[in-house]
């Protein structure tokens, strides 16, 4: 697009290097196993307020549930969470992987979670908050946040809640790819030439517009095929439906 050329033109590298890592919080999670698999068990434990739960990257896939009230911290919110898991007693250290929520009442029906064990490391998707007041758009430019979660590989100890980048030196014209980024003890994963913000003029600003919804469809349609690709290995709540159908026969 026409936007692009400009905006590549006005583009300054600056070193962007120097962001924020906050350590990642911990919060515990205490939970049931759930004895009985298959869509009539499930409904039953949404009726009674809890949510059904499976945990998978350990030695086994365990099903369990926990209260729906217990995962408000962890849902809604930006932040990320290190989680220890008490299943009837035994602890696991695990990362939320994946969530459903009701199409109607947006109440959550299902949480995927992935065990890890410290001291290796593990891929996680981790927000990006962006801090600070960029002269470009006090110059009269508008922001434009093309990524709002980036995927990296690190060890659980040097996991931060969120990847804080500060735009105050951001001009118009300027943008900070992936490639501009680095945290201490974390590998970024996506692609070095994607682009995560940028302060685009006002006149080229509706252009930018256009493409960062492009590809926020067209990443959705990479994450898609992603988790299509997982879900072949490792159950979720789909997944689940495998159980379904093994226990089909059962009930």
């Amino acid at each position: 697009m026409r936007w692009e050329s400009e905006f590549d033109l006005l583009q300054n590298q600056k070193d962007f290097s120097n962001t924020k890592i906050i350590k990642m919080e911990t919060i515990e999670i205490k939970g049931t196993t759930r004895k009985n698999l298959g869509k009539k068990s499930a409904n039953r434990i949404r009726s009674e307020g809890n949510v059904p739960c499976v945990m998978y990257g350990g030695e086994k896939v365990i099903h369990f549930y926990a209260p729906e009230l217990n995962f408000n911290k962890i849902i809604f919110t930006p932040n990320a969470y290190l989680l220890k898991i008490d299943v009837d007693g035994k602890t696991y250290d695990a990362l939320l992987q994946d969530m459903q929520f009701h199409p109607i009442t947006d109440r959550i029906i299902h949480i995927d979670f992935k065990e890890f064990h410290f001291g290796e490391e593990v891929i996680t998707m981790l927000p990006v908050r962006i801090i600070g007041e960029s002269v470009g758009i006090k110059a009269g430019g508008k922001l434009r946040q093309r990524r709002r979660q980036l995927k990296v590989k690190g060890l659980p100890k040097d996991l931060p809640d969120s990847l804080e980048i500060d735009i105050t030196d951001l001009d118009i014209g300027d943008s900070i790819k992936i490639g501009d980024l680095s945290f201490g003890g974390l590998t970024l994963l996506d692609t070095p030439r994607a682009m995560v913000v940028a302060v685009a003029s006002s006149r080229i600003a509706k252009g930018m517009a256009e493409v960062v919804v492009e590809e926020e469809e067209e990443a959705a349609v990479e994450e898609g095929a992603e988790v299509a690709a997982e879900g072949a290995e490792t159950p979720a709540e789909g997944a689940e439906t495998s159980g379904e159908e093994e226990t089909k026969t059962e009930e």
